[in-house]
């Protein structure tokens, strides 16, 4: 381990707004020296570093022109050998869909010192903000997370069967997801919520079910969403908050 005095602080930075930003997290970014972040990140956020702090956009959004994630790992290993307190905040929860194996690869093989903050998944708060529970002692006994970034590889047959399915990544390809769900032998019946930009003023909640979600939201723009489909939807309109 090289100790030039730098290190790296892989931070979750939840949903985006400042109000579901762990309290570890906050501090980190009040210390920071080098910020590296990605696109999905609220605005917000970058006013809690110092005002001297580099801030370095590396702007990781599907679809979107973005850094290459082996530039990243090489600007992370760069900052840190300069001896800066370098945070990479990433949307959400590091480990979840996020590729930060790569980072600390990386940050491994040059000696660097690095630490992980976890952050809150999209996948569990925006059922939650949207008066969904993803498990319920008769409706559903367990919960798969997914992303729809490549739907080839999952197992159709097992999801189909799941009680409860949340998908990430999945708004562009959310009438092939109905089809494979419906190939495999989920009813069209099957409620289906869509999430968008849980926790923000933003928020916008789609709920149907797989024969009309599609209809439902012809035209709309579906990202960033999070797409629950199971029993548990319908519980949303005895447990959503009130407002």
């Amino acid at each position: 381990m090289v100790d030039s005095g730098g290190k790296v602080y892989i931070v979750g930075a939840g949903l985006g707004d400042v109000s579901f930003l762990t309290v570890r997290a906050q501090e980190l970014l009040s210390q920071a020296e080098v910020l590296v972040y990605d696109a999905l990140v609220d605005d917000r956020l970058l006013q809690l570093v110092p005002a001297d702090c580099l801030k370095l956009d590396v702007g990781k959004r599907g679809g979107k022109p973005s850094t290459s994630q082996a530039e990243i790992d090489r600007l992370l290993v760069e900052q840190c050998t300069l001896g800066k307190q370098v945070v990479r905040l990433k949307s959400g929860d590091p480990f979840i869909f996020g590729r930060t194996t790569s980072e600390i690869q990386a940050l491994i093989a040059a000696g660097c010192q690095f630490e992980v903050v976890p952050g809150i998944s999209s996948a569990l708060a925006a059922p939650l903000l949207a008066g969904i529970p993803l498990t319920d002692p008769v409706l559903s006994r367990g919960f798969a997370v997914i992303t729809a970034h490549e739907l080839d590889p999952l197992d159709w047959e097992a999801l189909a069967r799941m009680d409860t399915l949340v998908i990430l990544m999945g708004g562009r390809n959310l009438a092939e997801i109905v089809d494979r769900l419906h190939q495999k032998g989920r009813s069209l019946r099957t409620p289906i919520a869509l999430i968008q930009w849980a926790g923000s003023p933003q928020q916008q909640i789609w709920v149907g079910e797989l024969g009309n979600i599609v209809d439902r939201t012809a035209g709309v723009s579906l990202s960033p969403v999070v797409i629950v489909i199971g029993e548990v939807v319908r519980l949303r309109s005895y447990l959503q908050t009130s407002l």
